[in-house]
């Protein structure tokens, strides 16, 4: 099976490299510009799937697919949200945000062996694509929560969250004053509203905010240990599979 990657920045380019490997895939060939990819493509012979960064250092990579007709599966590597992302006239097989997640990729791989076929005939809007993405759509992200408390509601703004948790099947929040509330949400729900700028789920069990974070050390296992202001209950640890993409996030 022949599979390229086509990303802008090298180190992420063997990152992902390096993720896919653990899936049992062989990478064959990193690209990292329009221009590279163009003159690779009328070299070689199509891979059987693309990873796909949409912006490259010298243009958007769809200038691609203006200049070759692309006979693989993509897979798209991306920072814009799903919305944007809706714009997409392209029968892909998935798309990945960054940072990229190991759960995430895996699943977008098996899709792809489960199919195991390279896709024809790709089509894309090329102008509406652009647009979304030269002019995204404004995103709205969570800016606070209500709570219920008995026979009252409590209104806590985004900028007092110190974390978000599970527990017992329970998804809770955990305030700068060292309170914690119980929200009628899951931690997934919760990631696709809260700025991914601002907030990173570092394991399973936490989602944190950049700017809660107090300190970080080192911890067993190639993992992290992330001490906030107040939360003292469970250890804070960032799972070994996000720790690189957590530095990333960290910039």
């Amino acid at each position: 099976m022949n599979i390229i990657i086509i990303e802008d920045e090298k180190p992420a380019a063997r990152l992902l490299q390096r993720k896919v490997e653990k899936l049992g895939l062989q990478v064959n060939t990193l690209l990292h510009s329009v221009e590279e990819a163009i003159y690779w493509f009328n070299s070689n012979p199509h891979p059987d799937l693309i990873f796909l960064d949409i912006q490259l250092s010298d243009g958007l990579s769809f200038e691609i697919f203006e200049s070759i007709d692309i006979k693989s599966a993509v897979i798209f590597t991306t920072a814009y949200d799903e919305y944007a992302l809706r714009a997409f006239k392209l029968n892909s097989i998935d798309y990945l945000l960054k940072p990229i997640d190991e759960d995430d990729l895996e699943t977008a791989v098996n899709k792809f062996k489960a199919r195991n076929v390279a896709l024809p005939n790709l089509s894309l809007d090329f102008e509406m694509i652009k647009k979304m993405l030269v002019n995204p759509i404004d995103r709205t992200y969570k800016k606070r929560f209500t709570i219920k408390m008995g026979q009252q509601l409590k209104m806590i703004n985004i900028e007092e969250v110190e974390c978000f948790y599970s527990e017992n099947k329970g998804t809770y929040l955990h305030t700068l004053d060292n309170r914690d509330y119980l929200l009628d949400i899951t931690l997934e729900q919760l990631e696709t509203e809260l700025d991914p700028k601002d907030f990173y789920r570092v394991s399973r069990k936490f989602i944190i905010p950049m700017k809660a974070i107090k300190e970080i050390q080192l911890h067993s296992n190639s993992r992290l240990k992330v001490i906030l202001p107040t939360y003292k209950d469970d250890e804070v640890i960032v799972a070994r599979e996000r720790v690189n993409d957590f530095k990333e996030w960290l910039g």
